[in-house]
């Protein structure tokens, strides 16, 4: 959805269910994420004009992308300063 793509990386863990998902999200969350980051990223570059009902949903989905990455990277940075904080009183994060 944004110029992050495909430059960020993405850090999964395996939930209760043995679900796949992204640290800070539920399932149901990182299966919208990989949708609405799957798809193009459409702005008016290319010179064309959009339709006002297009340009609506494009919006709504970049803001939806953009929380959710949000939400993510917060909970790993969380993730990361706790894991280094263990780490430091003598556990290895191997």
């Amino acid at each position: 959805m944004t110029d992050l793509r495909h430059h960020a990386p993405r850090r999964y863990f395996v939930d209760a269910s043995g679900q796949r998902v992204l640290i800070g999200l539920t399932a149901e969350e990182t299966v919208e994420f990989e949708r609405l980051d799957s798809q193009p990223v459409v702005g008016r570059a290319d010179g064309l004009l959009m339709q006002d009902v297009r340009e609506r949903c494009v919006h709504t989905a970049e803001l939806r992308w953009r929380q959710l990455y949000a939400q993510h990277e917060n909970a790993w940075k969380a993730w990361m300063v706790q894991n280094r904080a263990a780490g430091s009183k003598g556990f290895s994060l191997c």
